[in-house]
C-alpha cells in the first residue's frame, strides 16, 4: 500500500462534526468519522419517526438499516416486547438466529449473552432430511428446550417463524420473538402467527423485513439493556 494511496483515497468521506461525535452511542462506531456518519444518520430518522420512547428508538434503526421511512409503520410490537429484551438481554438470555447472516449482525459487546444459529445445532440437518422440511425449521425443532426464556430472531425464513408459533402453542415459550421474515411466500402470514400468540414480539406486517430489520430490533435492545 503505498503513501499516494492512502493519502488520495483514505481521506475522509464525511466531514466530523464534534457534537454528532459526543452525541453517538453506536458501539460500532469507533473512530470520529464513523460516530459522525452514524449519528447524521439516526438524527434524520428521529425527525422522520419521532423520539417518543423505546419503541421509536427500534423504529429509528430500522429506518436507518433499511433506508426506508415506510418501514416505521409495519412494525408491530405485542406484549411489550421491548422491556422483556432488555430484561432477557440483561440476564444473560441465549439468542436463537434463523440464519448466520443474523448472527454475524448482532452485537458482540455490551451484553454476556451466547448467540446461536439453528442452522448449526447438532442433527438439524439430518432432521430436515428426514421431515422433508427446511433447514431453519429443523433448526429450532432441534433447539427444542433450549427455547425456553430465549429470545428468538428471525429475519429471514418464514417457515421457520411457523415452526416457531407452534411451538409456544405446544408449551415452549422464548422470552421474546422477533419475526420480520421476508418474501411473497408465507412471509406475512408467519409474522401474523407470532403476533398472535401470547410471547412478546416484535414483527412486521407484509412481505417487508429481512436480516437488516431484525438485527436492527435486537441490537438497539442490546445498547438500550445497557442504560438500564
Amino acid at each position: 500500500m503505498t503513501t499516494d494511496l492512502i493519502t488520495t483515497a483514505g481521506q475522509h468521506t464525511k466531514k466530523i462534526d464534534p457534537e454528532l461525535v459526543r452525541r453517538c452511542i453506536e458501539p460500532g462506531a469507533t473512530t470520529p468519522e464513523a460516530m459522525t456518519i452514524s449519528e447524521a444518520g439516526r438524527a434524520i430518522a428521529r425527525e422522520i419517526v419521532g423520539d417518543n420512547g423505546p419503541e421509536d428508538g427500534i423504529r429509528q434503526r430500522c429506518v436507518v438499516a433499511t433506508g426506508d421511512p415506510a418501514i416505521k409503520d409495519l412494525l408491530v410490537f405485542s406484549n411489550d416486547p421491548v422491556k422483556a429484551g432488555i430484561d432477557a438481554i440483561s440476564a444473560g438470555a441465549t439468542i436463537y438466529t434463523d440464519i448466520r447472516m443474523v448472527k454475524t449482525g448482532i452485537l458482540k459487546k455490551g451484553h454476556k449473552c451466547q448467540i446461536e444459529c439453528v442452522l448449526d445445532i447438532e442433527g438439524a440437518p439430518q432432521l430436515a432430511q428426514k421431515l422433508g422440511i427446511t433447514r431453519t425449521s429443523a433448526g429450532f425443532l432441534s433447539a427444542a428446550q433450549g427455547l425456553e426464556n430465549s429470545i428468538v430472531v428471525i429475519g429471514n425464513a418464514p417457515s421457520a417463524a411457523i415452526t416457531v408459533s407452534r411451538m409456544v402453542e405446544y408449551g415452549i415459550r422464548p422470552v421474546m420473538v422477533v419475526a420480520v421474515p421476508v418474501g411473497f411466500v408465507n412471509a406475512a402470514e408467519s409474522k401474523e402467527k407470532i403476533r398472535k400468540i401470547d410471547i412478546p414480539s416484535i414483527i412486521c406486517t407484509g412481505t417487508r423485513g429481512g436480516t437488516p430489520v431484525a438485527v436492527a430490533c435486537i441490537n438497539e435492545m442490546i445498547i438500550m439493556s445497557g442504560k438500564v
